[in-house]
């Protein structure tokens, strides 16, 4: 009789713990999903993918590759996905892996991308790489007319606007292959490599979430700030000519029309 009753705890025992384990795998599982979809996988998914072709694609010996660069700007930090520096200028690439369409404008604040019949607004990202475009100038000196902008979409996306020529979703390999004039020395081009390294904050998740704390206290304060929250320029005041607030005064960023920037004055 003892032997039928241990026999069947240690089923029951057996069976609670098959359970148990089952349970912890199922959402082991779900943890997994929801990781392999949120917006900092498909980010470092995307740059994972363009610095795998800028190794395959691109002499290292003339274009030299920085990947996910921190800076320090006038308002915190500002993160830069690659920036390769070269003979022919300093290109700065702003990844986005997206699918869906794509709809912008360069001079839009937002750009939408639109999966089937649902939308989303997300940052100009020409906007958000001139940012960096200003900072790189600011910490190494180099003229703004010798770094080059670059966009690349990664993924299954598909533009449905016309988009400049530094917007990319395919041979943006290319687009930086065509920029052959000579614009940096090859010493220059080791200074400006030392420069960023040595300003560059250590690549970490502390790194990474301080830079995110600090994008949520400057949405907090932008509404008091005289600096454009995009490039850092003076915002001015000015008066609107033409729309439906015509007549009526906003600050405006100082770098227009290179930044458009805008906000209303309360």
């Amino acid at each position: 009789m003892n032997d039928i009753a241990t026999q069947i705890t240690t089923q029951i025992f057996h069976s609670i713990g098959q359970i148990f384990v089952s349970f912890w795998i199922l959402i082991l599982i779900l943890i997994i999903a929801i990781f392999l979809k949120s917006s900092y996988f498909k980010g470092k998914l995307g740059e994972a993918i363009v610095s795998r072709s800028i190794t395959n694609k691109l002499d290292p010996n003339i274009y030299h590759i920085i990947n996910n660069v921190t800076l320090p700007s006038f308002d915190g930090t500002t993160q830069i996905d690659h920036i390769i520096v070269s003979i022919y200028g300093i290109f700065v690439i702003e990844t986005k892996n997206m699918k869906g369409w794509i709809f912008g404008d360069k001079n839009n604040k937002t750009w939408t991308q639109t999966i089937y019949k649902k939308s989303h607004k997300f940052q100009n990202p020409i906007h958000q790489n001139y940012k960096h475009i200003k900072t790189l100038t600011k910490i190494t000196g180099i003229e703004e007319e010798k770094i080059h902008s670059v966009i690349v979409f990664t993924g299954d996306s598909k533009f449905k606007t016309t988009m400049p020529d530094n917007v990319l979703n395919k041979g943006w390999v290319d687009y930086v292959l065509s920029k052959n004039d000579l614009l940096l020395s090859y010493d220059l081009v080791q200074d400006t490599i030392e420069c960023i390294n040595s300003q560059k904050f250590e690549a970490s998740f502390k790194t990474n979430q301080e830079h995110i704390n600090q994008l949520k206290v400057k949405q907090r304060i932008i509404s008091s700030s005289h600096n454009c929250p995009k490039c850092g320029s003076t915002l001015t005041k000015r008066v609107a000519k033409t729309g439906a607030n015509i007549g009526r005064e906003f600050y405006g960023c100082s770098q227009f029309p290179q930044c458009r920037y805008t906000r209303a004055i309360n």
